[in-house]
């Protein structure tokens, strides 16, 4: 398989996982459990000073979340870019590349942790791929 081929899939991976990822922040505020929506009113209710802001949990969660959107989607297109500039570039993107893989199979492993498998398989899958496609460049 080429390395062109592999970061393609690996941004169709953390494609998959931004449109999850999307349907699950609009919605993590509205819950049919009557104590999970306890917590989450906790959650977004009390605000309380942190380093000069002051903010609730839910405001803390909301951002952390809009921010992995910009991740995600800066992620996607490094690796188009990446992708496309293969035959020329190649020491160059496989060094760029690295911290990408580790990062993104890191955060399978977190994801796999702390939240559910299916998030976990699609940043693992993305991470591995891309680290598939350094071992193919540096040959």
């Amino acid at each position: 398989m080429k390395s062109k081929l592999l970061l393609r899939i690996a941004a169709a991976f953390i494609l998959i996982h931004l449109l999850g990822h999307t349907m699950g922040h609009l919605s993590w505020d509205k819950s049919e459990d009557p104590k999970q929506q306890e917590i989450i009113n906790n959650m977004k209710s009390y605000k309380t000073d942190f380093m000069g802001a002051v903010k609730s949990i839910g405001d803390y969660y909301n951002g952390y979340s809009l921010i992995l959107f910009f991740v995600y989607g800066m992620t996607i297109w490094i690796l188009i870019v990446a992708s496309a500039n293969i035959n020329e570039q190649r020491a160059l993107i496989s060094k760029l590349l690295l911290p990408v893989a580790i990062t993104y199979m890191s955060f399978g492993v977190i994801e796999y942790i702390s939240f559910f498998p299916f998030a976990a398989s699609m940043s693992f899958l993305a991470g591995l791929c891309v680290m598939l496609a350094i071992t193919i460049i540096k040959k």
